[in-house]
């Protein structure tokens, strides 16, 4: 009768640290699929974000301007709104350097929830603009939430450099010859005593 009970003992011991194995086993495969989405997301959401300032700012794309407004941004943008933002785009021109996006996704939660700011300086020919975007990532897709275009002033082309004035010339005496006297100063007045 001992016998069978250290037998279930062991029995059911063994089944623990199988059934804890398993759970570990289970927890860890979650905590890395959640880090791999949530690495997956960060990777999109920038993505996205560079794709979005390339085909505004450069592209000049006003269909995917639209197409990618959430229902909050296209309240703040209707169409007009849309299309006054896109023509002040394009009335500078095509930008005279890459486009260098600056920014980062983060997540509500750990793990969910993720959205972005992101900012970059775009180069024309006369000026430079400022350009922020906040995305997010609600269900399904990618979307703008939030987008500044901040044209900076035009740069007056750079004067040349004006000449110095010239300087006023030294006085000069003129160097004497070698028979000549040498100046000599006036003569003190003396006056008489007691006159």
């Amino acid at each position: 009768m001992k016998q069978f009970k250290l037998n279930s003992k062991r029995k059911s011991s063994g089944q623990v640290v199988v059934l804890l194995i398993i759970v570990l086993a289970l927890l860890g495969g979650a905590w890395w699929w959640l880090n791999s989405n949530k690495e997956n997301a960060a990777r999109e959401g920038t993505g996205f974000a560079k794709e979005a300032f390339q085909k505004i700012a450069v592209q000049h794309d006003a269909n995917f301007f639209n197409s990618r407004l959430s229902p909050q941004a296209r309240m703040n943008f209707p169409a007009s709104a849309q299309q006054e933002f896109m023509n002040e785009i394009v009335k500078l021109g095509a930008p005279v350097r890459p486009v260098d996006v600056q920014g980062k996704i983060e997540f509500n939660s750990q793990f969910f929830e993720p959205h972005g700011s992101f900012h970059a300086r775009i180069y024309y020919p006369a000026r430079y603009a400022d350009m922020d975007l906040t995305i997010s990532h609600p269900v399904g897709r990618w979307q703008i939430d939030e987008i500044a275009f901040i044209p900076q002033r035009e740069q007056p082309a750079a004067p040349a450099p004006a000449a110095p004035p010239p300087a006023a010339p030294a006085p000069q005496v003129p160097p004497a010859s070698p028979g000549a006297p040498a100046p000599q100063s006036p003569p003190a007045s003396t006056a008489a005593p007691g006159g």
